[in-house]
Order: C-alpha cells, then sequence, then structure tokens
C-alpha cells in the first residue's frame, strides 16, 4: 500500500522514470516540488511542455535546437572548413564548452554497433557525406568516444572518408589531466604510448 496521496504516488512514480533517479530521490524531488510555491511547479510543467514541443534537430548538423537551422549553423564565422563529428548532443555540448573548437558540427545519433542492429543507415553518415560535398569541408575531426562501438564507427568512417580529398584527424585519447598510471586501464595506457607527442621546453 502506497503511504502518498494518489497524486503525489503519481508525481513520484514519473520522477522515478527518469534516468539516475531511484526512488528515494524521486519522493525528495516531489516532495520538494509540494512544498515549494505553485509558480515552480507551473514553470516545471511549462518547460517539459515547451521542450517537447518547440526542440527538433537542426536539418544541417542534426544537434537539439528549437530554431532551424541551428545557431552555429548559422554562424557563418564557424564556416571555417572543418567539422566535427560526434555520437550525441552531449558530446557536442562537452567539446563547445571546452573552447577548443570554432568550427561546426555533425551529430552521428549514434554509433554503429552491429549487435544491436544498428548499421550505417541508421546514423546521420549519409548527410556527412552530402555535407562533405556541398560544403568547404577541409577536415573532419573525428570526436567519437572510445567504446567498442565507437572504435568501430571511427574505423568505418575513416575508411570511406579516406576516398575524399580532406584530412581525417581524431581527437588525442589516453591519461586524463591528474590520473594515475597506477589506477588508468591498460588499453588506455597503450593508447596514450601511441599518441605521445614530444616535450618541448
Amino acid at each position: 500500500m502506497d503511504i502518498y496521496p494518489p497524486s503525489l504516488g503519481n508525481l513520484i512514480d514519473q520522477f522515478s522514470k527518469l534516468p539516475g533517479i531511484g526512488r528515494k530521490s524521486a519522493e525528495r524531488l516531489a516532495l520538494h516540488v509540494l512544498r515549494s510555491p505553485r509558480e515552480l511547479a507551473e514553470r516545471l510543467a511549462q518547460g517539459l511542455v515547451e521542450v517537447k514541443e518547440k526542440i527538433r534537430f537542426c536539418s544541417i548538423c542534426f544537434n537539439i535546437t528549437d530554431s532551424d537551422p541551428c545557431p552555429i549553423c548559422s554562424d557563418q564565422r564557424r564556416a571555417n572548413g572543418t567539422l566535427c563529428v560526434v555520437e550525441g548532443p552531449g558530446d557536442q555540448l562537452a567539446v563547445e564548452q571546452s573552447g577548443a573548437f570554432s568550427g561546426r558540427y555533425h551529430i552521428l545519433q549514434g554509433v554503429l554497433s552491429p549487435l544491436d542492429g544498428i548499421g550505417p543507415e541508421d546514423l546521420r553518415i549519409a548527410e556527412l557525406l552530402s555535407r562533405i560535398r556541398n560544403e568547404d569541408v577541409r577536415e573532419v575531426i573525428l570526436a567519437i568516444n572510445p567504446t567498442a562501438e565507437g572504435e568501430t564507427t571511427v574505423s568505418y568512417l575513416t575508411e570511406i572518408l579516406s576516398e575524399k580529398d580532406l584530412t581525417v584527424t581524431r581527437i588525442a585519447l589516453g591519461i586524463p589531466l591528474g590520473g594515475d598510471l597506477k589506477y588508468i586501464d591498460s588499453m588506455t595506457i597503450k593508447r596514450s604510448m601511441d599518441n605521445r607527442s614530444s616535450c618541448t621546453p
């Protein structure tokens, strides 16, 4: 038997369906909403509805946006011939927040996973090739996560892009800043050794 009234129990159930939110966290969130002014609940509900109504994929890079094309694709200063390819919107956001990249992006919306039935036709690879043909792309940076599926995707993209007249690079992989070698997995150490660079004074 649920100890909460049905409406509160329903809110707890809805919160608990969110990723990373267990039952106890869902209870805390629901009780916080209950104790807060009505305006908080109204703004929360409005925000949820607006996200579902307004957010869509950019027709060029396939990032999430509420205007099409997205602000990055619309910015002519970013048409510098460099395209950064990432798996999803979260990866694009991480690269953008770093401030290390000033070109444009292409979001694949996933990675190749033959075991899950995800092939090239399920990703935005055809659109990537179309952009390379139609835009003045001189370099493609592959910023794909180093998972088994990510490695498969990088190998596939490297092969098909090698036929194009452009430079294909990949972000460096290795020991994170502040990392401790004795706690780093052997594959990461191997990558770090393979991608080592010269020391300059």
